[in-house]
């Protein structure tokens, strides 16, 4: 599972042995850096109890280690408007 901005993850000791206390983690962005192969490095927010953001962190991670809580939701659906007419007048010039 290659995460995406968006998805709240469980990340335990599976994930990496730094994560002795495993933490909730909200993902902004899963960072192009060399790694290797299999790891990761993610940004994003670690979240408290109640799933607030509590501290941005960037970490580093076995990707078979992430369990997601919740997915990202799906991009929102395109709204248009119906655009007023414009009242065009004369202007005065000189």
């Amino acid at each position: 599972m290659l995460p995406r901005s968006g998805d709240v993850l469980h990340v335990t000791r599976a994930a990496s042995v730094q994560f002795l206390r495993p933490i909730t983690f909200r993902v902004i962005r899963v960072l192009d850096w060399p790694t290797y192969d299999g790891w990761l490095w993610l940004d994003g927010y670690e979240l408290n109890a109640a799933g607030d953001a509590v501290n941005r962190r960037s970490i580093f991670v076995l990707r078979e280690g992430l369990r997601q809580l919740a997915s990202a939701p799906g991009p929102r659906p395109h709204t248009v408007r119906p655009r007023r007419p414009l009242a065009r007048t004369p202007v005065r010039v000189g």
